[in-house]
């Protein structure tokens, strides 16, 4: 018995050499502590969360300009129904569809001045009411009036809401990622004259009296959706400085980007 118990010794301590010898590489990796161990994945999510917030809010700031995109697809195909239907001439014609970039002009002069009253989300919120407005007015027209009364508040919204999304995309993004992200409203309008030139192919078909309508009609979907971003985006952390909301602006500029030297360096910039 004393000669298995002198076995017993003898084999344990290579063994409890080894476990302290793994015990040992465990704690110069840096896992022996518990909470570490949660706090890297943890951070991880975080700024993986930050980073989708982000993408989210210029995707959705970016459906201004979707709005143009579709208004400039969409009339190459509808204005040869609504020749058609209203037994418009070609000088009104040329009108009707060349009116939208000088309109826009004073819509953009108009936005620049609204977003530093009632701060950026809300300029695009107002964008988008008169171009839903204007599109409403185009999609029950029943003559060249009516039709150029709702084709300039469309060139106004336009104007108003294309203007600022990608002051606001910037205002918003980490400088890191600043670049790719205020390319979305550019990326956006080319989408929309794509959906533009579907909604002409899917709805030709309709009668005369009711496709051009339809086409146009659809084009309230984007800016209805504007609606729904509201209550996601935040509003521009530079327009809270500037209304002297200091902390309401680091919270967003946090939630966007998590640097805490950055975020306090851009608050030392917009005051």
């Amino acid at each position: 018995m004393g000669s298995v118990g002198a076995e017993d010794d003898g084999s344990a301590g290579p063994v409890r050499n080894r476990n302290r010898a793994v015990a040992s590489e465990v704690n110069d990796d840096g896992f022996d502590d518990e909470t570490t161990g949660y706090q890297q994945p943890l951070e991880i999510r975080r700024k993986s969360d930050r980073r989708f917030y982000v993408f989210a809010c210029a995707v959705l700031a970016s459906l201004n300009t979707v709005l143009l995109g579709y208004d400039v697809g969409v009339m190459s195909g509808a204005i040869i129904f609504i020749q058609e239907d209203l037994k418009i001439t070609e000088v009104q014609t040329e009108v009707l569809v060349g009116c939208l970039s000088v309109v826009s002009l004073f819509g953009s002069l108009a936005g620049g001045r609204t977003s530093d009253i009632i701060g950026r989300k809300w300029t695009m919120a107002l964008g988008a009411i008169v171009f839903q407005v204007g599109v409403a007015a185009m999609t029950f027209a029943d003559s060249f009036q009516a039709l150029m009364i709702g084709r300039l508040l469309t060139g106004v919204g336009i104007g108003i809401g294309g203007v600022i999304t990608s002051v606001y995309i910037a205002e918003i993004s980490p400088s890191i990622r600043r670049g790719s992200l205020t390319s979305f409203p550019e990326i956006f309008v080319n989408i929309g004259i794509l959906l533009g030139y579907v909604s002409n192919y899917a709805f030709s078909g309709l009668s005369v009296h009711i496709n051009w309508r339809v086409m146009l009609g659809v084009g309230m979907l984007p800016s209805a959706l504007i609606g729904f971003a509201l209550f996601v985006i935040p509003e521009s952390p530079r327009w809270l400085v500037m209304q002297n909301r200091v902390d309401e602006a680091r919270s967003v500029l946090f939630k966007t980007n998590g640097d805490e030297s950055e975020v306090e360096e851009r608050l030392e910039k917009y005051n």
